[in-house]
């Protein structure tokens, strides 16, 4: 995971700004309070737990990449900036009251390890909120008619609800609700499938360098076919019909609300 973020840091501060409608759904699902502790698993270069912070409760951004955490640390000197990967947290047992990971979970090594260690280092009752997609959203992307062996590659490696559900079976975490997210026009934040309705956002390198499945799961020759492609049927405006065809009420990413007992 470390090396891979950091192959991707270049550009990942200008394109990942904090999108204002997943700042909010996290602050309110975790239950932000003034005095609590919190802890942001995967923190990339801080851009939400920088805006989370802005909200309240005491932040600490936990990170495995050196480039990305050097591009965090400037941004609030309240924030506490960690070296440091989800399956061994550095840090006590009991010590936060709340906990994010934001599009990161399919990166661990092991589910079932950092499930063990979220629910060590979370008090009781403290919430774990996950952003994240399926594997059913992701093959309803229509990014899929284009690029499908990166598809396949990027659900390979995301637990499904029912997997992350087994992970917590041994622990003292249970699944307490699920929210789907939709990607709008407006979507800030240029993750993977934020240019649903913005196509011409893939023909970007400034945009797919930020985006890690762009930057590690597809091959040259499958980019150059899949871009060519996506060019012509946008200037042929076939593609309006393709993402038409696709619309679900899956959601597109989805908030998953873990709680300890």
């Amino acid at each position: 995971m470390t090396d891979k973020y950091d192959r991707i840091g270049d550009t990942y501060d200008t394109t990942r700004a904090p999108d204002p409608e997943v700042r909010d759904a996290l602050a309110r699902l975790i239950d932000l309070q003034p005095s609590y502790q919190y802890l942001d698993v995967g923190c990339g270069t801080g851009n939400y737990t920088a805006a989370l912070n802005k909200l309240g409760g005491s932040w600490t951004g936990l990170e495995p990449s050196s480039r990305m955490l050097g591009a965090a640390r400037p941004k609030d000197n309240n924030i506490t900036w960690v070296q440091g990967g989800a399956e061994t947290l550095p840090f006590e047992s009991d010590t936060f009251d709340g906990a994010i990971c934001t599009l990161a979970i399919h990166h661990f090594t092991n589910h079932s390890a950092a499930f063990r260690e979220f629910d060590r280092v979370l008090r009781p009752g403290g919430r774990l909120v996950i952003f994240t997609a399926t594997p059913d959203q992701v093959r309803a992307f229509w990014l899929a008619r284009y690029f499908p062996e990166m598809i396949e590659r990027d659900v390979q490696q995301l637990p499904s609800l029912d997997q992350i559900k087994s992970y917590l079976e041994p622990t003292g975490l249970r699944v307490v609700g699920v929210e789907p997210f939709f990607v709008s026009n407006e979507t800030a934040d240029f993750f993977f499938f934020s240019g649903k309705f913005r196509p011409s956002m893939y023909l970007s390198e400034t945009v797919r360098s930020g985006i890690s499945s762009f930057k590690t799961l597809i091959s040259s020759d499958e980019l150059k076919r899949g871009l060519a492609t996506l060019e012509r049927d946008i200037e042929s405006g076939s593609i309006d019909q393709i993402i038409a065809d696709s619309l679900t009420d899956l959601g597109d990413y989805c908030f998953v609300v873990i709680q300890g007992k």
